[in-house]
């Protein structure tokens, strides 16, 4: 069963990837989205006893984890190592499979309607399926080099879906400046398994695990300072976190990769390529424990990325990449559970948070196909009366999103209330200036999600028609050419096919009860968590216990930050509609400076990008054109060429030139011989 899980996608890849164009597109969707519908189903059946039974069917118990170890071949073996390419599921990657599988399942049968018309719809699909399975691979590995293997898989599928329209410049360079941004935390993250490898002797977790508490005061010598060897390991391996789950400083690419297809948006952004980290983190939690330093790290890493990105998302007028630096501020709380040892509470909103968020990609899909690909908010407005299924999906995951709940109630919320909650909480527990600073920072995040995502929906969805709304079509989007009839595009707007509405209240569903059915298992009871995830992630008691003694008033922050975030957003779009205009012409620096996301791309291209450039250039042309070419390669054969020319010309055919030049060459011997005293 587990390898079905994990290999059906390869199948569905490979097969429309190189069979597409014999078997027809059709059937390629079909193939592919049948696969992964398989295995997402298989992927219940494997989570369910988990969360419901006893544990894990088959499993074995290695110390205090019970866990399916799958054996496929012998993979490497050098010296003392001998590595075996192994797929390994206990609670952690049972959650992660059931979350992986579903949502893209769900976006395989959502884009047989939105790519309906798109003339590479084989390719598409053999993108999304080899996405997934590169992401199975790395929820399901049982050593670092198997997880490097998934973790560059889905980089290098993120590239191609991102890029999927190669005709439209700006979906290039979106996928390269999410290609290399990547690398820079890629190349961390390499070095903190190299790192692992030289402090723990051991590839394998199991290994290591066993291994870290003999290394926890280990030195090292690094960069020529002695470290504390598992806070310079722990720092490298969440360097990668950073780049693969777009924490502050190297979350640029995020809000780009927008410019793929919706459902890529859905499938990176909710369940799958952003949540990496955040499962990385999470499997290796046992290392991590050992550094203090890392810890606290994570923690403020975190909460900056929520605060950041929710006022970024505050002015941000493309429905999608408002829903995207939700995304990024949403990883920001999944990191400040994490870095405060609530590994369960990550692993939760983690969860949770694939629901709603994949139902807000998809719905804001749904807006955009019924507008004929206008994603411009101030464009829209009244779409409630046009598509009212869709605005009923939206309005959930907003509810979601929001955290909409009754504190102190195990039951009464949608599921992003329990989940986001949770972390407000242990991030007040930790307590100290680091947990201070994230619990005010989560909170502030929190009435900010409530304000932009309020935004939104009265923007797209109440209101009256904008006159603008009129005819916006995306040029490299081939399918949508047969919309290219007069009026406006409110008046053309339509309710999505049922293929796209379908994945939309799978989505709702869970939107709504995940949070109040799995609470118990990740957050409520420290003997129900430990039980429930057996050891694949450290759980600390003390933690979660101080988390459900905090003050009222602290269970209750989040949910008066959602209500004041509810009534502005209210207020200034539609009692007062004239309001953000004149706040955004009063306050002029403020408003470009969160338009302009805090100019880190203008000053990453200052510091980065042209200085490559100027480097780039100066070995072309200094080096390469003038250098190489110039002087050594072409200006050699040059000469060479020059003096062949001169001597040619020597040969004219005519005999008397031929006797006259023997005659220079005798006397010249002659010349030559009397000077040197040898004719006496």
């Amino acid at each position: 069963m587990i390898q079905a899980i994990v290999f059906l996608p390869l199948i569905g890849a490979l097969v429309a990837g190189l069979l597409g164009r014999t078997i027809g597109h059709r059937t390629s969707e079909y193939l592919t989205t049948g696969l992964l519908l398989i295995a997402a189903v298989l992927s219940w059946i494997v989570f369910i006893p988990v969360a419901f039974g006893d544990g894990l069917v088959g499993a074995t118990t290695e110390g205090h984890s019970a866990v399916i170890q799958v054996e496929l071949m012998r993979w490497i073996q050098v010296g003392d190592m001998d590595l075996r390419w192994v797929l390994r599921v206990d609670t952690l990657t049972a959650i992660m499979l059931v979350v992986v599988n579903t949502v893209s399942s769900l976006v395989h049968v959502y884009s047989i309607g939105y790519m309906a018309e798109d003339p590479h719809r084989s390719r598409f699909f053999a993108y999304l399926s080899l996405f997934t399975f590169a992401m199975l691979m790395l929820v399901t590995a049982d050593n670092f080099l198997q997880m490097f293997f998934g973790w560059e898989g889905v980089g290098l599928a993120s590239y191609l879906l991102i890029g999927f329209w190669y005709t439209k410049p700006s979906a290039n360079a979106a996928a390269m400046k999410a290609f290399i941004v990547n690398r820079v935390g890629d190349f961390g993250f390499a070095l903190g398994i190299f790192g692992a490898f030289m402090v723990l002797g051991q590839i394998t977790f199991d290994g290591a695990f066993h291994a870290v508490e003999g290394a926890a005061e280990a030195r090292i010598n690094f960069l020529g300072f002695d470290l504390h060897a598992m806070t310079v390991v722990c720092m490298l391996l969440f360097m990668g976190a950073m780049g693969k789950s777009a924490q502050f400083l190297l979350h640029t690419w995020l809000p780009d990769a927008m410019e793929g297809p919706t459902p890529v948006s859905a499938l990176i952004h909710a369940a799958t390529m952003v949540t990496a980290g955040v499962f990385m983190v999470a499997r290796l939690s046992p290392l991590f424990e050992t550094s203090e330093f890392t810890m606290t790290f994570v923690l403020i890493i975190g909460a900056i990325t929520a605060f950041f990105a929710a006022t970024v998302g505050l002015v941000q007028n493309d429905i999608k990449r408002v829903i995207a630096y939700s995304t990024c501020s949403q990883l920001g709380y999944m990191f400040v559970a994490l870095g405060a040892g609530a590994y369960s509470a990550g692993v939760f909103h983690l969860f949770t948070h694939a629901f709603f968020k994949a139902l807000l990609f998809l719905g804001a899909g749904a807006v955009i196909h019924a507008m004929h690909h206008e994603q411009d908010m101030r464009n829209m407005g009244g779409l409630r009366k046009k598509i009212p299924i869709t605005y009923a999906m939206m309005l959930i995951g907003t509810l979601a999103l929001t955290g909409v709940g009754i504190p102190g109630s195990e039951w009464l919320g949608f599921a992003g209330f329990f989940s986001k909650d949770s972390i407000i909480e242990a991030a007040y527990a930790v307590g100290g200036n680091a947990g201070s600073f994230a619990f005010w920072m989560l909170v502030i995040a929190a009435l900010f999600t409530s304000f932009y995502s309020w935004r939104l929906i009265h923007l797209t969805f109440h209101g009256s028609p904008r006159p603008a709304a009129n005819d916006h079509h995306d040029d490299h989007a081939a399918h949508d050419d047969h919309h290219a009839d007069h009026g406006s595009a409110y008046d053309h707007a339509h309710e999505a096919p049922p293929v796209m509405l379908v994945p939309l209240y799978v989505l709702a569903f869970g939107a709504v009860v995940a949070g109040a059915v799995f609470y118990g298992m990740f957050f409520h009871d420290v003997e129900h968590i430990a039980h429930f995830f057996a050891g694949s992630v450290v759980v600390d008691a003390e933690i979660i216990d101080a988390a459900h003694h905090v003050p009222t008033w602290v269970k209750w922050s989040a949910t008066i930050a959602m209500l004041f975030g509810f009534v502005t957003a209210l207020y200034m779009y539609i009692f007062a509609p004239e309001t953000p205009r004149r706040l955004a012409e009063t306050n002029r620096g403020l408003y470009q400076f969160l338009l302009n996301k805090w100019y880190f791309d203008e000053l990453y291209n200052t510091i980065f990008v042209k200085p490559a450039f100027w480097l780039g250039n100066a070995f072309w042309k200094g080096f390469d054109d003038w250098l190489i070419d110039g002087k050594l390669t072409e200006g050699l054969g040059r000469r060479v060429q020059n003096v062949t020319s001169w001597v040619t010309k020597l040969q004219s055919g005519y005999l008397y030139h031929y006797a006259f030049a023997m005659l220079i060459g005798i006397a010249a011997l002659l010349t030559w011989a009397i000077a040197a005293g040898g004719l006496i």
